[in-house]
């Protein structure tokens, strides 16, 4: 059996974006030895039947740590917040796992190999979200031209959820985190750091975006040994879009030397006319190309 897993989690909504996940990882004549294991957030029975024989498990995800009702107002999908801080705990046969959200879709397999490689001996695998081309890492209100107030993603999501002061500060300015791709082995320490922080922003803040601020916590306060990866292992299109490779039709990092992007990500959606082309194929905007063109491409996996 492999020793290897991808795992993923998906509602109805976004079963569309798991299967061309899916796809996207059985296009690679290397990920036949790599499992795929799927968590249940309100996948319909349909659904389930459709992915049996695409994957290797499927299980129901469950609150993992005990969340109010009112929290959540019955959104399944929440549960991706809690539950893939406990991914040995669901899947307890594999030796290494690499999270990747279901709106994310793999380029190029050397990222998923530098994943499982960046988690030995206990490592956090992961990527910070900056990079050439990057221009604002937090935002700040200025008062009277002088008094700065800090509105960075860590620092605000930080203080909703009560995390003191000491803490909140060192978060305020360090490159953020995202949670959407992450590997970390069975046995690494990580898991019960993340669990522990995890459980402390869950008791006052929002449920969404919980399980992204713990694992930021645990890298910048509580030291956690961490190898981090090149942007294109987890590039985020919200943030900057690739340019496009017409010769080889692939996408690119937008500047030299204009690497191959491993893991595309569609994490907040890309809108055209109020549409999110996570929820809408035919949407499409326009990318530069590497000869100095432009195109009208797709972003998700095997639409032209």
């Amino acid at each position: 059996m492999n020793s290897n897993a991808i795992v993923t989690l998906a509602d109805s909504n976004y079963f569309e974006l798991l299967n061309e996940l899916i796809n996207s990882i059985e296009k690679h004549d290397n990920s036949k030895s790599t499992s795929i294991c799927v968590l249940d957030a309100g996948l319909t029975d349909q659904q389930k039947k459709e992915l049996k024989d695409k994957v290797h498990s499927i299980k129901k995800a469950e609150w993992d740590i005990k969340v109010p009702g009112y929290k959540v107002l019955k959104k399944e999908w929440l549960k991706s917040q809690v539950s893939r801080a406990f991914l040995p705990k669901y899947f307890p046969e594999f030796e290494k796992y690499l999270w990747i959200d279901c709106d994310a879709w793999i380029n190029s397999w050397s990222a998923v190999e530098l994943y499982f490689k960046a988690c030995d001996d206990g490592k956090l695998g992961i990527t910070q979200s900056i990079g050439p081309g990057y221009r604002i890492m937090s935002k700040v209100k200025w008062l009277l031209g002088k008094v700065a107030i800090i509105k960075s993603q860590n620092y605000k999501h930080a203080k909703a959820s009560g995390i003191e002061d000491e803490i909140s500060r060192k978060l305020a300015f360090a490159p953020h985190i995202n949670i959407g791709v992450f590997s970390l082995e069975k046995n690494s320490k990580c898991w019960e750091v993340w669990q522990k922080n995890l459980e402390k922003t869950l008791s006052k803040g929002k449920v969404f975006g919980s399980e992204g601020l713990a694992i930021n916590i645990a890298v910048y306060h509580d030291n956690v040994p961490v190898e981090f990866l090149p942007l294109k292992c987890n590039w985020i299109t919200s943030h900057l879009l690739p340019k496009y490779d017409s010769q080889n039709d692939n996408f690119v990092e937008p500047y030299l030397p204009n690497d191959k992007i491993g893991i595309i990500h569609l994490a907040a959606g890309l809108w055209k006319n109020n549409k999110d082309m996570r929820l809408n194929k035919d949407i499409k905007i326009e990318l530069k190309t590497l000869d100095g063109k432009t195109v009208n491409k797709s972003l998700r996996f095997g639409i032209k």
